[in-house]
């Protein structure tokens, strides 16, 4: 089966910079758009970023300037540098992965999230 595992979540103070990681596993063909989706306590979960295969991105308005998200698709990994970061931002952060696992089978896959606090 694909799996995708985050990591590099935890505390920060206000200001401080953090970088998380989504690593896909199995079988895989190809790896479309990915994104990072967060959901705060008591709120939606929202979307923060978005990466094409090709390296194309879209952001949150809200997020643009502080949060870059790339790509490494010969790891199969997904990233996001955040910078600047607010108590506001804290939130459990989950990977998204439009996964092709042959030529007629595809799957939307989603982690299972790292939880990211700011905090002094």
């Amino acid at each position: 089966q694909v799996q995708l595992v985050e990591s590099g979540g935890g505390l920060v103070q206000p200001g401080g910079s953090l970088r998380l990681s989504c690593a896909a596993s199995g079988k895989i063909f190809l790896i479309n758009r990915m994104g990072w989706y967060r959901q705060a306590p008591g709120k939606e979960r929202e979307l923060v970023a978005t990466i094409t295969s090709g390296g194309d991105t879209t952001y949150a308005d809200s997020l643009k300037g502080r949060f870059t998200i790339s790509r490494d698709n010969a790891k199969n990994t997904l990233y996001l540098q955040m910078n600047t970061l607010k108590p506001e931002d804290t939130a459990v952060y989950y990977c998204n992965g439009q996964v092709i696992t042959s030529i007629e089978g595809s799957l939307e896959i989603w982690g299972q999230g790292t939880l990211v606090t700011v905090s002094s």
